[in-house]
């Protein structure tokens, strides 16, 4: 495996478990694909760091559990938002 591909690897560890971040917010930090920060985490890291990728996984492990609640909360705010625009177009 090349060495920057490694360093990526170790990077995006880094940053999940700092941050407690997803996936998806971790590619968008790096400026890659969620599948290449997936491989990267699970696949290639577990070669070079076996402990930070099972701390890393451990993260991921939790906000895969969590994201179906997130989800949920995500439409309750966009219902909510749409609702107090139409109220705020009744009262004009």
């Amino acid at each position: 495996m090349k060495e920057y591909i490694e360093e990526r690897a170790v990077s995006i560890a880094n940053y999940i478990i700092d941050h407690n971040a997803t996936v998806r917010q971790t590619a968008k930090k790096f400026g890659i694909s969620k599948s290449t920060v997936h491989k990267d985490v699970t696949d290639r890291l577990t070669n070079v760091n076996p402990s930070l990728a099972a701390q890393a996984r451990v993260v991921l492990d939790i906000n895969k559990a969590e994201r179906h609640i997130r989800g949920g909360m995500a439409t309750k705010e966009k219902y909510e938002h749409q609702l107090a625009i139409c109220s705020r177009e009744k009262k004009e």
